[in-house]
């Protein structure tokens, strides 16, 4: 176990000149995989077990795990940025789980062939930092640790993703919130940026129940997150802003709701607390919010789910460049994931999609209260030809297709289907190979389950063939120092 307190892999390869192993969607090449052990440690330096109220299990306080939750590439060195999620167990722990992020290198050495059941990919934990409130108190993962005084001093803190900026600060979106934030590199909060209201739950109080217990804390939190106890708009329990992405010159966040507002027809307002037959999640139309740094102005459009069961739902959004988007729709099935309930029949979902917010005629729904439960009643919902243009989404990559292969040694071959965890959550562009094509990583959020390895999955694109103009952002310098990063490389090869 010592050897996954200091390192998780061994030591890292220059990218070298890719060899274009898998195509399927035009354009897009698996050329790359990796793990992360569940077990694996971080640097924090804290020591004893955090445990769960529910069954008394207990993992290390250092545990590493979560971070493919958010994750982003800092321009500089092949060094990442990593945000676990809210913990382990729900966020029901006996002592708060301690929120932190996490500066890693990460290379894929091209000379071995991923579907020749090899980790190519390879992860260096440089360092690990908590993160801060304004007061210097510890944000926490703690579902419990909610200020029904003021919510916006708030410490219970669930990172879902993580871009850096131009001022050499990261800006984490927050589902508990669901809230915007803003550190800079040592985790201190330096502000918090505000939201429209419609995204908050209108009533603190209605975020917990009759025994003050968060809905959180539920297994059915739909069920919960009701009328019923005086929460009837905003994000639904859980569902806050999954993902989070940056314009290439730094200017606009944009973010994206894991599902329908409550108001927008995202409940169903049929079920009690005691029917846990009536369907949960039924509003299809998603909310995007794109924010502008310098003025504080606010846009919203409709991004439309291609389901809500299972839960199905958008779990990150990432920039190609000022207009255009990746967003990842996944449910929550696979065939490996303790405890999770296994794909249908009829497949499961783990796709990326493009989108564009320079569509002709798309409109902004700021001022829309409520949206339609369905697509097709976005049709003439201002009257007779006058309908809400929501964003148009084409596919990008399916993860669950075939052709990427894992493993050929086996009859059938393996494909990502085969190995591929429930949670895909964290996307990112990284370093452009030397053929001048473009990496994009793809990660899995292993909810700190010390079975269960983080998963990383790399695409070269080649974005003529992909169809897209891949803006990088443009950073002034690097987050950690370069010096750093050669030393603590450098001691990886000496042992």
């Amino acid at each position: 176990m010592t050897f996954f307190r200091r390192a998780i892999v061994s030591a890292f390869l220059t990218l070298a000149a890719s060899t274009l192993w898998a195509a399927a969607e035009p354009g897009v090449t698996f050329i790359g995989r990796g793990a992360v052990p569940g077990n694996a440690l971080d640097k924090s330096g804290l020591a004893g077990s955090i445990c769960s109220l529910a069954n008394g299990s207990c993992i290390d306080k250092s545990i590493l795990g979560g971070f493919g939750s958010a994750v982003t590439y800092t321009g500089f060195d092949n060094v990442f940025l990593a945000v676990p999620d809210r913990g382990p167990f729900d966020g029901r722990t006996n002592v708060p789980y301690l929120d932190r992020f996490h500066f890693v290198h990460l290379t894929i050495d091209t000379t071995k062939n991923p579907k020749n059941n090899l980790l190519n990919i390879n992860w260096t934990l440089l360092d690990t930092r908590l993160l801060w409130s304004e007061a210097h108190e510890n944000f926490v993962g703690s579902s419990s640790a909610i200020n029904l005084v003021d919510p916006l001093k708030n410490l219970r803190f669930d990172p879902e993703g993580v871009r850096v900026s131009i001022a050499g600060t990261f800006f984490v979106s927050d589902e508990y919130g669901p809230y915007l934030n803003e550190f800079n590199r040592e985790g201190h909060l330096i502000r918090r940026i505000p939201i429209p209201a419609k995204f908050l739950i209108n009533n603190p109080t209605g975020d917990v129940n009759r025994n003050g217990d968060s809905f959180e804390l539920y297994k059915y939190p739909f069920l919960l997150n009701t009328s019923t106890y005086g929460n009837n708009s905003g994000r639904q329990a859980n569902r806050g802003m999954e993902g989070l992405a940056i314009t290439p010159d730094g200017r606009y966040l944009v973010g994206i709701m894991q599902n329908a507002l409550i108001q927008d027809h995202g409940l169903s307002y049929a079920a009690t607390q005691t029917d846990l037959t009536t369907p949960s999640r039924i509003g299809f139309n998603n909310r995007i919010l794109k924010y502008d740094l310098v003025t504080g102005q606010t846009w919203e459009y409709v991004y439309p789910m291609d389901a809500v069961n299972q839960g199905k739902g958008v779990n990150e959004i990432l920039a190609i460049n000022d207009h255009e988007f990746l967003v990842v729709e996944r449910d929550n099935r696979s065939l490996v994931s303790p405890g999770a309930d296994t794909f249908p029949s009829g497949g499961g979902v783990k796709k990326v999609f493009r989108i564009d917010l320079n569509k002709a005629g798309l409109t902004d729904v700021s001022n829309v209260a409520a949206l339609p439960e369905t697509v097709a009643g976005l049709t003439n919902f201002f009257g007779p030809g006058q309908s809400i243009v929501p964003v148009s989404k084409f596919l990008f990559l399916d993860l669950l297709n075939p052709v990427y292969e894992v493993d050929i040694s086996t009859t059938p071959h393996k494909t990502i289907k085969d190995i591929i965890a429930e949670k895909i959550e964290g996307l990112a562009w990284g370093p452009d190979l030397p053929n001048g094509h473009h990496v994009l990583y793809v990660l899995s959020d292993n909810d700190l389950n010390t079975g269960f390895p983080t998963e990383i999955f790399a695409f070269e694109v080649d974005g003529t063939a992909a169809g897209i103009t891949y803006q990088p952002q443009v950073l002034p310098g690097p987050l950690f120092p370069p010096g750093q990063v050669k030393q603590i490389l450098s001691g990886k090869k000496d042992k």
